[in-house]
């Protein structure tokens, strides 16, 4: 089976090939690209984000102008906490008691200044996760940068009942992280894509990927565990 570290490295390579990384660039992280503008707006264009009031979405870069967009429509966006690292590990960003400019507000360090920390229990349900990927299927699959934390913080929600089978699973990616049917290896803890938004397409996938019901605790390192208060009291 071939590696995910193999698969990050050919997806990081194909966005440097096709002339579209932005900065802070690509290597070891998920990946800012030429489009990201193009991709939030074509996402918004979806009903399933019409439909949504309560958003978790991811930190990174490529995906500020989703964090944005969702801020200046009145949707209530959720950002974990770098590494969960907090007693309370999620921020909120209400647009109704926001004091900044949602473009100040919607960045990683916007959120830490200005968001309200709340722990998982005080989150209502998620009705659209936004994560970021390396690199995705069109079935469905997807590549985080490797640290695990995405999976861990769905795995979480999942276990605390705000993510269920109604939460929609969307990223927005440039095109040519779309690989092949079967090129991304799939482990037990690993979630599918229902939407795969790119500048150009939107792709509804159809996923046939099992969602995790919950942590896999087993597949913890205690070092892991420990460091995340959210897990000791789980």
């Amino acid at each position: 089976m071939t590696d995910k570290s193999d698969v990050r490295r050919r997806a990081w390579q194909a966005i440097r090939d096709a002339g579209v990384a932005r900065f802070p660039g690509v290597e070891g992280r998920i990946p800012n690209f030429i489009g990201a503008e193009a991709a939030a707006e074509r996402l918004a264009a979806t009903e399933e984000w019409k439909r949504a009031k309560a958003i978790k979405a991811n930190p990174d870069s490529p995906q500020l102008p989703v964090r944005k967009r969702a801020l200046a429509e009145g949707k209530t966006v959720y950002m974990a906490v770098p590494k969960l690292a907090n007693d309370l590990p999620f921020w909120r960003l209400d647009p109704d008691q926001i004091d900044v400019p949602v473009h100040r507000a919607a960045s990683i360090k916007g959120a830490a200044q200005h968001a309200v920390p709340v722990s998982i229990d005080g989150m209502p349900h998620i009705d659209l996760v936004v994560c970021g990927s390396v690199a995705v299927e069109r079935g469905g699959a997807r590549l985080g940068k490797g640290g695990g934390y995405s999976d861990l913080e769905f795995a979480v929600g999942v276990e605390a009942g705000i993510i269920d089978q109604e939460t929609v699973i969307a990223t927005t990616v440039h095109s040519c992280q779309v690989l092949e049917s079967g090129a991304i290896p799939l482990t037990e803890h690993d979630f599918g894509l229902d939407l795969v938004v790119t500048p150009g397409e939107t792709i509804r996938t159809r996923t046939s990927i099992l969602r995790p019901s919950g942590v896999l605790w087993e597949h913890l390192e205690d070092e892991k565990r420990a460091s995340i208060p959210v897990l000791a009291v789980r």
